[in-house]
């Protein structure tokens, strides 16, 4: 007797073949609606098997990802990141659930879970049904297998899409089991914010795990994925308790709960966690830090320093505070460590967790127009090219620029008003516009577009067409990172370094990449940029002498301020920290009369005092080969009787001969008929326009000061009391000799005069020199009808306030000095009654 009974094979084949022929008879004796009906039966089944030829095993949705915990350089805690993605959610074995949720979440979302398959027969034949009475789409029927499915594939809410996720369950149900479909599912639950699956919630809501939940937690919980954003625990509580009601309601009807037990889970006390969900610390940053891991460790040793990171979000937060009038909602700012490329503090905005004003939004790595932030790395270039020089003069004066189907480009700045012929120093200082565009037009955009991107600004991937001699104003659109990162290599004098976020616990990975060399130019052109950004008197016009910009000690620092005030920056560094900081709206927004100077550089100012509080920095180094010398403010040549005043700047020794030996291109010498000589100021061509536009020149009689200018500001350098031979003096000049007596006054007093007879025979009675005392000085002279007026300051150099702990660098170059035995005095433009409203800096 074989394995199929008494009979044999060939007596079980006979009777196969013959059931076939019957079947075959009666097949082409059925009417057609009868074949009709089987060949649908029979593709239905065909069609309904297809899922376990590519089943969905358990193993292929296996998360992998466990919790990351942070530390601070010195070991304290910074909070635990639940994944490298952003979102809070740790897989657990079902197992690990509490009972109490498993029963909440079926009673909720799926009742027959464990009694029918991928689809709900009941479930669909019920939603019809109440479709059909109401006209209207009442209830889903969407099961555990089905929501699992949408998780996983996430399709258009039509047609098409129902069918992807009645497939995707089919090929779920193929190959798994019911419990390891519900282990998945819980999961993923979406529960609220970034927070997904139970085990995340339980941990982020309740400080517990998923395992010791009880029924009033449980049914809360469960009652969230209803609708995960108006369910929120911490902004919709009324509208969750409503919700856990009905799952409690339900967990009566299917008998997992008494009434009574129900009854106390609804009126049992629930305290929630901070909003800060786990999070001490730089919440931001873990999160950025999680995804750039290659790997996912358990523990990761940060670079943050936590109580400077603490301090660093409290005054963003108070920062912001207190320009909320001023129409502004958000800032960030990050520290650096000079020395080693480290990420010292990290704030992305005001709170993290303030999910209704866009707390989760990262201000470190958005993309922003810079404002005039990028002209260092302009003026560098230009520096390094030899394109000019630190003596060059630029001019800040009306210029257009044809562009090519469109409007004719007139760059300004938001005061409208033009500065004439300026130095370098003065024109990065001051944050003048024009004078940055004339000399990205001569460095060429392309070559510029090139330098930004050496220095890390990734995100400037157009071509230089698409931004054009706009780029030198920000027209492109940067992050504070890229700005710390350029701002760093400039701080090291041109030496690139990466920036370092962890603290590697292999040894053989503590070592930072090696630096980029730079080249002696690179490093001589980073060292006048930095000399020009640390010198508080060259941006006196724009922002005071004794500005936020100005600390107690060595510091250089550049604001920027995006079109219509939607963007501030600051960024500065001394010789051991950069610290970059934005304050703005991440909507776009404006702000409203908020400047760089007002805006970001406040809270740049107090990070800087919080870093240096202890210890004073270095000074920054001098340019390497480069020596000073004395040049006219006003033409950047050698100094002549003539000039008004003079400044010392930096020389390469290859330019000295050029300057010994070239005569001053703005003032003519002329011989006058008794054999004198005398200089007249004539400038270029390309100041007529900027000359007719100067309202003490358009005076019919010609009257103006020459000396001292509007608002200048000068140094006293200590000196003994010497009142026969005064050692400095400051000179009183007329542009032109007028035609009939002049008086001087200085705050009201008759100082000097001169008599008819003396404006014929002597052609220099239009100076003379004055010994300055400190104060405020207004300057008056008349002569006839006609009059002319401005406004200056002395200040002894040594007397300038400090704050406790720290001392300032004498600025040589600064003080009055002599030369060739002619009373110099230096002018260094400065002005402190103006902080730069209505201008971008």
């Amino acid at each position: 007797m074989g394995w199929y009974g008494q009979k044999s094979p060939l007596h079980w084949q006979g009777q196969i073949a013959a059931a076939g022929q019957w079947l075959q008879r009666r097949w082409h004796r059925s009417p057609k609606w009868v074949k009709s009906l089987l060949l649908l039966i029979l593709l239905l089944g065909l069609g309904r098997s297809l899922p376990y030829l590519a089943p969905i095993h358990a193993v292929d949705l296996v998360q992998a990802q466990p919790a990351i915990e942070f530390t601070d350089r010195n070991g304290l805690p910074l909070g635990t990141v639940l994944t490298r993605d952003q979102e809070h959610t740790v897989a657990v074995p079902l197992p690990q659930v509490s009972p109490h949720f498993i029963h909440a979440i079926i009673a909720a979302e799926d009742q027959r879970f464990y009694q029918h398959g991928a689809l709900d027969g009941r479930a669909i034949v019920r939603a019809l049904l109440e479709a059909v009475q109401a006209r209207q789409v009442v209830s889903g029927a969407s099961t555990i297998t089905m929501q699992l499915a949408r998780m996983l594939d996430p399709a258009p809410r039509n047609v098409q899409g129902k069918i992807r996720e009645i497939w995707t369950s089919w090929r779920l149900v193929a190959g798994m089991s019911k419990d390891e479909i519900l282990q998945a599912y819980i999961n993923r639950l979406p529960m609220g914010g970034n927070i997904y699956g139970v085990e995340a919630a339980a941990r982020i809501y309740f400080g517990i795990p998923a395992s010791d939940l009880n029924a009033a937690q449980a049914s809360l919980l469960a009652a969230i994925p209803n609708d995960p954003n108006q369910l929120n625990p911490y902004q919709h509580w009324d509208a969750l308790k409503r919700r856990q009601a009905y799952v409690l309601q339900r967990m009566v009807s299917d008998r997992y709960l008494t009434p009574v037990e129900a009854e106390q889970a609804a009126r049992a006390a629930i305290s929630l966690q901070s909003r800060q969900q786990g999070i001490i610390a730089a919440p931001h940053f873990l999160f950025w830090v999680a995804e750039q891991l290659a790997d996912h460790p358990a523990q990761v040793r940060t670079t943050l320093d936590r109580p400077l990171q603490q301090f660093v979000e409290a005054q963003t937060q108070q920062i912001v505070h207190t320009l909320a009038t001023n129409q502004v909602h958000h800032g960030a700012a990050i520290v650096l460590d000079n020395h080693t490329g480290e990420v010292l503090a990290y704030v992305g905005s005001p709170d993290y967790f303030a999910d209704t004003h866009l707390g989760r939004n990262d201000g470190v790595q958005a993309l922003r127009q810079p404002g005039s932030t990028l002209k260092p790395f302009l003026y560098q270039l230009a520096l390094e090219k030899q394109i000019i020089r630190p003596n060059t003069i630029l001019a800040d004066v009306p210029t257009r620029y044809a562009i090519p189907g469109a409007q004719l480009y007139t760059p300004v700045d938001y005061s409208e008003t033009f500065q004439g012929p300026v130095r370098v120093r003065f024109a990065l200082a001051n944050s003048l516009n024009i004078p940055a565009v004339r000399v990205l037009e001569k460095v060429g955009v392309n070559h510029f577009l090139d330098h930004l991107h050496q220095l890390g600004f990734t995100h400037l991937s157009q071509t230089p067409d698409y931004y054009g001699l706009g780029l030198a104003l920000g027209s492109g659109e940067v992050s504070l990172w890229e700005l710390a990162k350029a701002y760093l290599t400039l701080a090291r004098q041109g030496h690139k370094i990466d920036i370092k976020y962890q603290i590697e616990t292999n040894p053989q990975a503590l070592s930072l990449p090696p630096d980029r060399a730079s080249s002696s130019a690179t490093r001589s052109a980073a060292a006048l940029i930095t000399d020009m950004l640390s010198d508080s008197h060259a941006r006196a016009r724009a922002f005071g002498v004794e500005s936020l910009l100005s600390l107690p000690f060595p510091a250089a620092v550049k604001t920027g301020t995006s079109s219509d005030f939607r963007d501030t920056w600051t960024v500065g560094f001394t010789t051991d920290y950069t610290v970059a900081t934005w304050v703005g709206n991440f909507d776009g927004t404006p702000m409203q009369q908020v400047s760089g100077v007002t805006g970001a550089a406040p809270l740049w100012n107090r990070i800087m005092l919080h870093l240096h509080e202890h210890r004073e920095p270095a000074p920054f180094p001098p340019p390497v080969g480069m020596v000073q010398r004395p040049i006219c403010a006003l033409s950047g040549a050698r100094p002549t009787p003539a000039c008004p005043s003079v400044v010392y700047e930096y020389f390469s020794p290859q330019d000295l001969r050029e300057y010994d030996r070239q005569p001053d291109p703005f003032y003519q010498v002329t011989h006058t008929s008794n054999g004198q000589s005398q200089y007249r100021l004539h400038l270029p061509s390309e100041y007529n326009e900027w000359l007719a536009m100067q309202p003490a020149i358009s005076k019919g009689n010609g009257l103006r000061i020459l000396s001292p200018r509007d608002g200048d500001l000068f140094l006293l350098e200590p000196q003994s009391s010497d009142s026969e031979n005064p050692r400095q003096q400051l000179e009183f000049k007329l542009a032109t000799v007028p035609a009939q007596p002049v008086e001087w006054r200085l705050n009201g007093k008759v100082i000097h005069s001169t008599a008819k007879s003396d404006t014929h025979s002597n052609q220099t009675s239009h100076s003379f020199f004055w010994i300055p005392t400190p104060g405020s000085w207004t300057l008056q002279v008349k002569s006839g009808e006609a009059t002319d007026q401005v406004k200056f300051q002395v200040q002894m150099a040594d007397n300038r306030p400090t704050r406790r702990g720290f001392s300032f660098a004498e600025k040589k170059e600064l003080f009055v000095k002599n030369y060739s035995g002619g009373h110099i005095v230096v002018d260094i433009q400065g002005r402190t009654n103006h902080q730069g409203n209505g201008r971008r800096y």
